[in-house]
Order: structure tokens, then C-alpha cells, then sequence
């Protein structure tokens, strides 16, 4: 079980949020042009990178907000957690 640091809330039990995918996806600017096989790329493909990862997390049974957290995706470890839009401190980027 993990515990995942809410900016809001403070530490809860990973029970009470949602992961809303990597940090690093943007929708694409102009999806009525883009053609089927590239619009399922986006949706249903991801990285799946062995290391640090940023990922976009909700607080679902909680405040509601959305954060985002720093994590190891082999240990598990998170590094850190921050409101969206804040960059992660130096030295801890993600791709």
C-alpha cells in the first residue's frame, strides 16, 4: 500500500486517489485532424518507462484537486508531490 503526500491534505493511503496518467502527455492541439490510428496512439499507449516517472494524480475522496507526484515506478518510492503547474525541485526531473 502506498501513502501519497497530498499539497492540500497532507499524507493519506493511496485508497483515497486516482491516477490520472503520465504528467509529460499533452492532448493533441487539433484532434478533428488527427487520423484514427494516431488519435489510439495517444489514448491507449503509454511509455511505461522503469525509473522516475511524473504522474498526474486526483485526491478523489479527498479536497478533489489535482497534483501531481514524482515516482519510482520500480521501487515504488515517491519522491515528491506538487500542485500542477509547480516544476519539481532541481534534480529531480522526470522526463
Amino acid at each position: 500500500m502506498l501513502l501519497i503526500k497530498c499539497p492540500y491534505c497532507g499524507v493519506r493511503d493511496q485508497t483515497e486517489f486516482r491516477c490520472g496518467g503520465e504528467a509529460s502527455r499533452a492532448r493533441p492541439d487539433h484532434p478533428e485532424h488527427i487520423s484514427d490510428p494516431d488519435w489510439a496512439q495517444y489514448l491507449f499507449y503509454r511509455e511505461n518507462p522503469k525509473g522516475l516517472l511524473r504522474e498526474r494524480w486526483v485526491h478523489r475522496y479527498g479536497c478533489g484537486q489535482w497534483f501531481i507526484v514524482s515516482r519510482d515506478t520500480v521501487t515504488h518510492d515517491i519522491l515528491d508531490s506538487l500542485p500542477m503547474g509547480d516544476l519539481p525541485p532541481k534534480g529531480r526531473d522526470a522526463p
